[in-house]
């Protein structure tokens, strides 16, 4: 896989073409990467009275749904980049860290 959890990527194909988000997850067996914002779906849940802490609500949740790993392009991120900038910037300058 080319993404890998937190990285920011664009969405190249489908209906979310031009999309943009971080990486929430991945499934590395499916091919497939979860965005935050992208490919979001409705699940249904039936109210249960079964966990830990008793009822749970029922309803229509939305949610983001997996994408083929294909359809997304790594972007740089701006952070690391002014990050190293920085560094490199106080290198030059001869100061200690």
């Amino acid at each position: 896989m080319h993404v890998k959890k937190g990285d920011l990527v664009q969405v190249i194909a489908g209906k979310d073409k031009g999309a943009k988000g971080h990486v929430i997850a991945t499934l590395p067996h499916e091919d497939r990467v979860v965005v935050e914002g992208v490919n979001m779906i409705k699940k249904h849940s039936k109210e249960t009275h079964q966990g830990p802490r008793g009822a749970k609500t029922g309803g229509v949740q939305t949610m983001e749904g997996p994408i083929h790993v294909s359809n997304v392009k790594k972007l740089k991120d701006e952070k690391p980049a002014e990050k190293k900038a920085a560094e490199k910037k106080a290198d030059e300058t001869g100061e200690d860290s």
